[in-house]
């Protein structure tokens, strides 16, 4: 399994609900990059997406305790079990912070795009440079889109 990521340089993902920035250029490279593979989310990302409707071309593993939610064209899984059970291993977990949190240890990979600014974040992925199990294999130039300076970072675990 992987992982995929926008964060900023305190490792921000999310606030009040939302992304903390959107670059058109990261987010053609996180369709490409997932296009074909299923996607694990939890049900307030999903929510954050056009029409709070599942990615297209991926097939759509929800994380929710609510057993009244359904939406069409998604699977919903109540636990990580059964989630799990049902995940391939070419599946990219995408959100947010509580998912990644429970699904990194089943990651080996994680893409990670880190702004070089701070935004207000509720919301943290965990510091892949604090966790000793996870180290940089490749970094990228550092590429600008919309006025914000990022680069993107693969890590693999050991």
């Amino acid at each position: 399994m992987k992982a995929i990521v926008l964060v900023d340089e305190n490792w921000g993902i999310g606030n009040d609900g939302d992304q903390i920035v959107y670059i058109p250029g990261d987010l053609k490279y996180f369709r490409e990059t997932t296009m074909g593979h299923p996607v694990i989310l939890g049900r307030k990302t999903l929510a954050t997406f056009p029409g709070g409707k599942p990615l297209k071309g991926r097939r759509n593993l929800i994380l929710s305790r609510n057993p009244d939610f359904s939406p069409a064209g998604a699977e919903v899984f109540p636990n990580v079990e059964a989630l799990l059970s049902s995940a391939p291993e070419d599946s990219f977990v995408i959100g947010g912070a509580s998912v990644y949190e429970t699904l990194l240890r089943c990651c080996d990979t994680a893409y990670v795009t880190k702004v070089h600014s701070q935004f207000p974040a509720d919301c943290h992925f965990p510091n892949l440079d604090k966790r000793p199990e996870w180290h940089i294999e490749e970094e990228g130039p550092v590429q600008e889109g919309d006025g914000v300076q990022f680069h993107r970072i693969t890590y693999k675990k050991s």
